[in-house]
């Protein structure tokens, strides 16, 4: 039910800390654990993000991932860059309308750091330094302040996962109410049919007896209506 969403430079440990968390709540509670990211999607990531169009149909393909295996039991991870704040909050509108908690956890670390990172890794999995440079510098940093990147953990790249810390965000707190503007309304009460088979039945009565004293051009009164009708 709950939703994690990780966010971070490319190669600031995302993957490996959704990993961790994913093993956390496996081994200490009933619940299943999906992580959604670009790695299940298949995405060449140097190929996607040099093309905006490209990214953006990924990004739709995560978030409808995600959206799919948001339940009552289960907990999702997504596991992605999530560096564009306007993503983030449609993430959060998602999870208002499916009213289930959520919590960020923020990879942080210095682009010297991630950049090491990054040329450690095998050649096929490395960013080319010009898209790790460009996603650095369109990178929007979450804010707590924001409700959408609230509640918010920010992990060095030592530090142990708070668990306890955000097992609770995600457990022991209210989801954000839904919109009125997102809530299906209900097109009758449940005695529609019986208050409209009343009044129908009131306003033939009424017809009906005003029939046997009423001459042509009298007006007569329809209960429920300020309007007389004429004869």
């Amino acid at each position: 039910m709950p939703l994690i969403v990780m966010c971070g430079y490319p190669c600031s440990g995302k993957t490996r800390r959704a990993e961790e968390l994913k093993v956390c709540f496996e081994q200490n509670t009933d619940r299943k654990v999906h992580i959604v990211g670009d790695a299940a999607l298949g995405v060449e990531k140097n190929t996607v993000y040099a093309d905006s169009q490209k990214e953006k149909n990924v990004r739709a393909s995560l978030k409808a991932e995600v959206e799919r295996k948001v339940n009552k039991g289960d907990i999702v991870i997504l596991d992605s860059l999530n560096y564009i704040k306007g993503y983030r909050y449609e993430l959060f509108c998602l999870i208002k309308h499916a009213q289930t908690p959520q919590c960020l956890v923020y990879c942080l670390t210095s682009d010297e750091v991630s950049t090491t990172w990054n040329t450690n890794r095998d050649a096929a999995e490395q960013y080319t330094q010009e898209i790790f440079d460009a996603l650095v510098l369109r990178f929007e940093a979450p804010d707590s302040r924001n409700r959408w990147d609230s509640p918010l953990f920010t992990i060095l790249k030592d530090d142990t996962i708070p668990f306890e810390d955000i097992s609770d965000a995600l457990f022991k707190r209210k989801a954000p109410p839904p919109n009125q503007s997102t809530q299906s309304q209900p097109l009758s009460s449940s005695n529609f049919l019986y208050e409209l088979d009343k009044i129908t039945q009131e306003v033939l009565m009424a017809i009906c007896n005003a029939q046997k004293t009423s001459v042509p051009g009298d007006l007569v009164p329809v209960p429920g209506a300020t309007e007389k009708i004429s004869f």
